[in-house]
């Protein structure tokens, strides 16, 4: 064999070998012992608070709200544990600003509500609201109620149709639980990173890591535009419908 090859041949051994040597000889060379996850006492039923949560509205009072782009209180009503969309007052915004969190939300069409379309218990969760706009997920009566699929309850509005329809009939509770990783922005205001967006309606996937193109319009493409920690609002469409109904919000921010 020629010296060169032979050297060549040797030399390409080499990594081989000190990769075999790195490899784990037993199962604790693979153990990750610290830093210990924080514990984190989860509520009675998958719908209740866990210990970390902030709650946002508890069924007593909307000290957490306030009415959106006005220095005053939230003006829905409260009662019986619930409060109800007041359409005259417009929508409500959280007090605290947020970036990543887990949210559960508890809504309720009113039963018998009667019209068609986008006309039939609309609101909306903005999971950001900005001077832009927002990223809504759609809520609104689509049980056995025809619309624009990306415009449905579970869609992100005009941008993503639900992977299923998941709707249980007007007059029953439906939960959201959303995980949300807001957008992030360089110093030049240019989009570093998307935002994105994993929701479940009634314990059904129907947004699963979805990339949002940018805020969520009704006439328009989607857009970006450098914004930080929001707050997370809920929408009194002016639709013809019956006020819907809200309960048991809680979030629990994530790094």
């Amino acid at each position: 064999m020629p010296k060169k090859l032979f050297l060549t041949l040797a030399l390409g051994t080499i990594p081989m070998i000190a990769s075999a040597q790195q490899q784990p000889a037993k199962p604790e060379d693979t153990e990750v012992w610290a830093p210990e996850p924080k514990i984190v006492t989860p509520g009675t039923t998958n719908s209740d608070a866990p210990s970390d949560a902030i709650r946002l509205f508890d069924g007593r009072n909307l000290d957490e709200w306030v009415g959106t782009g006005k220095n005053e209180p939230a003006g829905w009503t409260v009662s019986d544990g619930v409060m109800q969309v007041n359409k005259k007052a417009g929508d409500i915004q959280t007090k605290r600003k947020f970036n990543n969190y887990q949210l559960h939300l508890e809504w309720r069409i009113p039963a018998g509500i009667t019209g068609s379309g986008q006309a039939r218990g609309n609101s909306g969760l903005y999971m950001a609201a900005t001077d832009a706009g927002g990223y809504e997920l759609q809520i609104l009566d689509s049980y056995e109620n025809k619309t624009y699929v990306n415009g449905q309850t579970g869609s992100v509005y005009k941008q993503s149709p639900p992977l299923v329809n998941a709707m249980r009939k007007p007059g029953d509770w439906q939960t959201y639980d959303v995980i949300w990783t807001a957008p992030t922005f360089d110093s030049d205001g240019s989009l570093n990173t998307p935002a994105r967006v994993t929701g479940l309606h009634n314990g059904v996937l129907v947004q699963n890591n979805f990339v949002l193109k940018g805020t969520t319009q009704n006439i328009g493409v989607p857009r970006y535009k450098a914004h930080g920690a929001s707050p997370i609002l809920l929408q009194a469409h002016g639709d013809p419908s019956p006020p819907i109904s809200f309960r048991n919000i809680w979030v629990r921010e994530l790094n």
